[in-house]
């Protein structure tokens, strides 16, 4: 991969290698999210049985929607998706035109530097829960 690709190219551009490394690995956008009747949008503690609370991974990618059946996979033909993307997610940077952050792996070269900074999920989520048991992690920001 060319280096700084993504300030190149737009996601329709880039390959699927290019594409698969904007992905932080933060875990977020496996979160159940609670949107209000206002349109706020809160991500909460309780993630997809498929994604791994250690590494902020799916346990079975390729496989995922074959798995999950509401699970959504991002594409650069989907963008209408992003929007409830967090606000710190690459695809959604690119897509708005912005520049991903200073801890990104692609900028930081170290693939646990979204789990220093604080952004990922790791071990601060739940598989499943019963109802009245979901806590909200964070407001998505715009």
């Amino acid at each position: 991969m060319k280096k700084n690709f993504w300030e190149e190219k737009t996601l329709q551009q880039m390959n699927s290698q290019e594409w698969e490394s904007l992905c932080d690995g933060c875990g977020l956008c496996c979160l159940e999210k609670i949107e209000t009747e206002a349109g706020e949008v809160y991500f909460t503690d309780v993630a997809c049985r498929l994604l791994d609370s250690k590494t902020c991974r799916c346990k079975d990618y390729s496989n995922r929607s074959k798995r999950v059946k509401d699970c959504v996979r991002l594409s650069a033909q989907n963008t209408a998706a992003f929007d409830w993307l967090p606000s710190t997610c690459a695809y959604k940077l690119i897509h708005n035109g912005k520049d991903i952050p200073a801890w990104h792996p692609l900028i930081s070269g170290d693939k646990d530097s979204v789990h220093a900074s604080g952004i990922s999920v790791k071990n601060r989520i739940i598989s499943n829960a019963s109802d009245g048991e979901w806590t909200v992690l964070q407001k998505m920001a715009d």
